[in-house]
């Protein structure tokens, strides 16, 4: 039974991050559609859309169908393939491959870390929420001062949230094992994980990538 979790969890967030790659790669080949979002207002609608999806999904998962939180975590992987274009257009295909197998790697090693340690990781979650919301009020206010250094620091900080939200999700999914619906949790720790992933692979990719203009 539990095998049986982990795989659905783990083909759940393979198909989320499956959809959100092949959407942003087949938007980086259409130049009409790359100029519908990113030269439009479109991308703020689109930006918008995303972000209320996620806020959604993430408070009202539990309280969903099964079916319902399937379609609602699809329906996010494909928004964020939309914008996730970008990094497309920006990085050539072998760095963003090298970047996604060093975030996979990374992934595995956390989630090993997370899901073998006999340490309840509950309270690492406050710490992780304080140091991501840190992060993005810092973001902002470098938007004004436009500090490239700074901007590193911020980057750095956040490959490090990523991986620690890694182990503490896969010890939540732990955690909750018995308490939750087998197939609601699934949907739950992928998404969880698709979000941790995707975060950390674009951090990643800013130290790491290759710009297709070298």
């Amino acid at each position: 039974m539990k095998n049986n979790l982990y795989s659905k969890m783990f083909m759940w967030m393979f198909v989320g991050l499956m959809i959100t790659f092949l959407t942003g790669y087949y938007v980086s080949t259409n130049p009409n559609m790359l100029y519908n979002i990113f030269a439009t207002k479109l991308y703020w609608v689109i930006f918008i859309a995303e972000l209320i999806t996620v806020v959604v999904l993430s408070a009202r998962i539990m309280k969903m169908s099964k079916n319902g939180a399937i379609f609602g975590f699809l329906l996010y992987s494909f928004i964020t393939g939309l914008t996730f274009s970008s990094i497309f257009v920006l990085f050539k295909m072998s760095s963003i491959m090298f970047v996604f197998l060093i975030t996979a790697v990374l992934f595995l090693v956390f989630a090993l870390i997370g899901y073998f340690t006999k340490t309840d990781l509950t309270k690492l979650g406050s710490i992780l929420f304080m140091g991501l919301l840190g992060i993005i009020l810092a973001s902002l206010l470098n938007l004004i001062f436009k500090s490239e250094s700074f901007d590193l620091v911020l980057i750095i900080l956040g490959i490090i949230i990523f991986i620690g939200y890694i182990a503490y999700d896969i010890n939540k999914v732990k955690r909750l094992e018995g308490m939750v619906d087998e197939d609601k949790l699934a949907i739950i720790g992928a998404l969880d994980l698709y979000l941790d992933f995707l975060n950390l692979f674009i951090r990643l990719i800013q130290i790491f990538g290759k710009s297709n203009d070298n």
